[in-house]
């Protein structure tokens, strides 16, 4: 047993007290690992950074693959002056204060790149004074982001950026850096090659979060030797002990839906709290059951959908461990609802005709005459204004003459659907007494 750690540690730069993931991330593209499509050796980004031709873009994929490093290594070979924000502690004085940076730079001949961390965070007001900034050249934004940008980044300034789409990180990948780390840092340390392998299959694909757990071992056991057996000692949580990529993450998530749609809120709710209190990410199980709303219940009970989508917006505005019981709320909702399949059933039905018939025209009487040819053409000749009937409902046949007869969606006698069976019979009847 060792009891002072510092005279075992090798260490090759003097701050002691940055993290691990800090020490680890690299300058240089060269020792960047992964996203081979991005930063590959052709790849448009690896020539900007090269020829510190940067333009705006936007980095998204999810944490620890490397969407700051890039950043920082754009940081480290431009020429141009460049700031740092994240869009979690900055406000509209910092932002302003750079701006006015960037106006003196561009007088002066310099460019000026700002980097955003966490860029959907701002909200669209904020994003919008971007904009000018960006379309006049005073500034090349580069923005990080784990969420999809054509939601969370105001469409005009999206338009002006690249994005550049960063996968998780593969598990050999995770491996070349932890063994890199423990080589530079702990280089008398042996650790057993199952360490590597566990800690970089618990991290899903987070180089960060595998860095974390290496390190988090190193100080906590004072042994030369490291074993499994210590690894798993330290990882008290269960957290630690579910695979977000593994078999048990499709298991469980499988084993919730089937749970529900057996209208079983117990299973299901046990299942809900295997993930969160495993450290599954909330978003993903929110957006599993916003899928079943339709899926499974639809038109059945369509207010299935608007619980879900307000519990997504729930899960983001507090998050865990609070957001628990607003998807505990959700599961038990989706669970007791009555249950339909028909929506998804007809949509496959639509999909596979539509994939089929892409040859098939939209009827003349169906489109709008914008021009005097496209009248002469015969467009919109025929066309019944529903408004225009007492019964709001008119004869005129909206499908390709060859699918004319076709039925995709057919309610069941569940829940609301019930009631739209009813619907659907009195329109057919009102259209077929229109036709005799």
């Amino acid at each position: 047993m060792i009891r002072n750690m510092q005279t075992l540690f090798d260490t090759v730069d003097n701050d002691t007290f940055k993290p691990l993931a800090e020490k680890m991330r690299p300058v240089e593209l060269a020792d960047y690992v992964g996203q081979g499509k991005i930063v590959g050796e052709n790849s448009g980004i690896k020539k900007m950074i090269e020829n510190d031709a940067v333009t705006s873009m936007i980095f998204w994929g999810p944490p620890g693959v490397g969407k700051t490093t890039l950043a920082k290594i754009i940081a480290h070979k431009t020429k141009a002056s460049f700031h740092e924000l994240s869009a979690v502690t900055s406000g509209v004085k910092e932002i302003k204060e750079i701006f006015e940076i960037a106006k003196i730079n561009k007088m002066n001949g310099t460019k000026t790149i700002l980097f955003v961390d966490e860029i959907h965070r701002f909200n669209k007001s904020q994003q919008d004074a971007f904009l000018p900034y960006v379309e006049n050249g005073d500034i090349i934004l580069i923005g990080a982001t784990t969420e999809n940008p054509s939601f969370e980044v105001n469409a005009a300034l999206l338009s002006r950026m690249k994005v550049f789409v960063l996968k998780s990180l593969e598990k050999e990948e995770i491996l070349s850096i932890l063994k890199k780390a423990k080589e530079r840092y702990y280089s008398i340390v042996q650790i057993e090659d199952d360490c590597y392998s566990l800690i970089a299959s618990l991290a899903g694909g987070d180089a960060r979060q595998a860095l974390n757990t290496l390190e988090n071992l190193l100080n906590t056991v004072n042994k030369k030797n490291i074993t499994k057996k210590d690894l798993e000692s330290i990882l008290q949580s269960k957290t630690f002990l579910y695979d977000k990529n593994g078999e048990e993450h499709y298991n469980l998530i499988s084993a919730l839906h089937k749970s529900m749609r057996n209208s079983d809120p117990d299973a299901a709710l046990y299942y809900t709290a295997r993930m969160l209190e495993a450290g599954e990410n909330p978003l993903y199980i929110v957006r599993r059951l916003t899928r079943f709303a339709s899926e499974d219940i639809g038109l059945a009970n369509p207010n299935a959908l608007v619980q879900a989508v307000s519990t997504l917006e729930a899960v983001k505005l507090i998050g865990m461990p609070e957001c628990n019981v607003n998807i505990a709320q959700l599961v038990v909702y989706l669970s007791v609802s009555p249950k339909s399949n028909a929506l998804y059933k007809a949509y496959e039905r639509a999909k596979k005709d539509a994939l089929a018939t892409t040859h098939l025209k939209v009827p003349l009487h169906l489109r709008n005459a914008e021009t005097k040819l496209e009248k002469d053409l015969g467009y919109g000749e025929g066309y019944q204004y529903a408004h225009d009937s007492s019964t709001g409902v008119t004869s005129m046949v909206c499908l390709p003459e060859e699918l004319k007869t076709k039925k995709y969606y057919e309610p069941t006698n569940h829940g609301n659907e019930k009631n739209i069976k009813e619907v659907m019979k009195k329109i057919e009847n009102v259209k077929k007494q229109q036709k005799s």
